[in-house]
């Protein structure tokens, strides 16, 4: 059921591809030697970033459990990028087996790679979309036919608005993704923030600033603002890796504080 038949364009291996380098990052195969190349040079400036993403990508699988634990059965993830083992519909179906979700992404490598690794699911749907049009993915047929939007729903963007320039768009697709949510639903967000080294930060900013893609470094308050009109829940919002401790480790070197914060909220 993943695939929907929306056109995708063309993959170009000499671009670099947010959703590849993070693939190349996680152990992953599905990536060229232009992400490679700047993944390899974004390690070089912040030896900790592969522990970082790991360490948010446990986060997420606590997140999952999290709601799931308090009856969500449906997931919308924003940015979702190649699948991982460690995927959202997996572990959410820990808990329910019946658990729906949709995964959206805007660039075609990831969006093809996904549909392709889950073609035999069902209850998954993979759309390919622009997070910042968020009346546009409510409308697409894929998406509706997996998410019924009268119950509640957990909205996840993890690890993808720093991604995402502040812009008036921004504001109003966060603004909407509330609105449409119906009561009890839970949203699920990480982000990177100057943290301890901000000149690290800085300087691999600029790198993925030479790709094309964008890296917005924002501080903790304006983070904790994307959260408005949610209830976040205990602990609030804190270091990804302090979010509701799990037994698995952060890793070796993983940083005691920022620059990833995290948070869950629920729609009251």
């Amino acid at each position: 059921m993943a695939g929907a038949a929306q056109p995708v364009a063309a993959i170009d291996p000499n671009r670099p591809s947010t959703a590849r380098i993070y693939d190349y990052l996680m152990g992953g195969s599905h990536n060229f030697a232009a992400d490679r190349a700047v993944a390899t040079r974004a390690v070089e400036l912040l030896p900790e970033l592969p522990v970082m993403l790991h360490t948010n990508r446990s986060f997420l699988r606590r997140a999952v459990r999290y709601a799931a634990g308090r009856g969500i059965r449906q997931f919308l993830e924003l940015g979702s990028g190649i699948p991982t083992a460690e995927n959202v519909h997996g572990t959410a179906r820990e808990v329910h087996p019946d658990a729906r979700v949709v995964y959206v992404d805007i660039e075609t490598s990831a969006v093809l790679h996904a549909r392709e690794a889950l073609r035999e699911e069902t209850g998954v749907v993979v759309v390919q979309g622009d997070l910042l049009q968020p009346r546009e993915l409510f409308t697409d047929p894929g998406l509706r036919g997996v998410l019924d939007l009268t119950e509640p729903v957990c909205i996840i963007l993890a690890s993808v608005l720093h991604f995402v320039p502040d812009s008036p768009e921004l504001v109003a697709a966060l603004r909407c993704y509330r609105e449409v949510a119906a009561p009890g639903s839970h949203l699920v967000l990480s982000h990177v923030t100057a943290g301890t080294d901000p000149e690290a930060l800085d300087r691999v900013a600029e790198l993925f600033g030479r790709t094309g893609t964008p890296l917005v470094l924002r501080d903790p308050a304006v983070f904790t603002a994307m959260f408005q009109g949610w209830e976040p829940v205990e602990p609030g919002i804190v270091p990804s890796r302090l979010w509701h401790p799990g037994p698995e480790p952060a890793g070796d070197g993983a940083p005691a504080g920022p620059p990833t914060l995290a948070g869950v909220a629920v729609k009251m």
